[in-house]
């Protein structure tokens, strides 16, 4: 059960570091100086979107058989750890038309949307098809979230300049691409545990 909560925990986090979410933090910091109604928009928006995208996973999980379920859980984690290596940019159009709203539901809206198609939203969804408990997922992945961006919206600026980003995507690649051995190894019968 730990291993549900544990490890989304802390690929969402090196996946989110650089990820266009945590440039969307650091804006709203810049922008609204008011860390806590940011913060907890970000639990809320990361918290309804992503038990959205692992109840997806774990209902998607039961169409498969767990052979089958791990090769495609594979060929995913692999996807992902490519993308994590593409930098991301925000568009300042999709945080700009909100900010009358305050800072909360400011970033309540923009979060929800900006994590939509997301690589932690499609990440939550395979963890929470590996794994059989997804609402331990959906906190480790909203953990994640909240270990990259919070510290961002309480730094602002100094934090974000300091930090080796493509170090971290690369770290974040390379966890996903453990993942999926680990999920090809599954599929081909070897009892490999984390």
């Amino acid at each position: 059960m730990l291993e549900s909560l544990f490890v989304p925990t802390g690929i969402v986090a090196l996946a989110e570091i650089g990820d266009k979410t945590q440039l969307l933090a650091l804006l709203l910091a810049a922008r609204f100086r008011k860390p806590w109604p940011i913060i907890w928009g970000i639990v809320v928006a990361t918290l309804a979107n992503h038990f959205a995208a692992g109840a997806v996973g774990n209902w998607v999980a039961g169409f498969f058989s767990p052979t089958t379920l791990s090769w495609i859980l594979a060929a995913c984690f692999a996807a992902v750890a490519l993308w994590t290596l593409v930098p991301d940019k925000l568009d300042d159009d999709e945080e700009s038309h909100l900010k009358r709203f305050g800072p909360f539901l400011t970033t309540l809206i923009a979060f929800f949307l900006a994590e939509m198609g997301d690589k932690t939203q499609i990440a939550t969804v395979m963890l929470a098809a590996q794994y059989p408990d997804f609402v331990m997922v959906v906190i480790g992945t909203t953990l994640g979230m909240l270990v990259a961006n919070v510290p961002v919206v309480l730094a602002g600026n100094f934090a974000a300049d300091r930090l080796p980003l493509t170090l971290i995507r690369r770290l974040a690649a390379l966890a996903f691409a453990a993942l999926a051995v680990y999920a090809t190894c599954q599929a081909l019968g070897f009892g490999v545990g984390l």
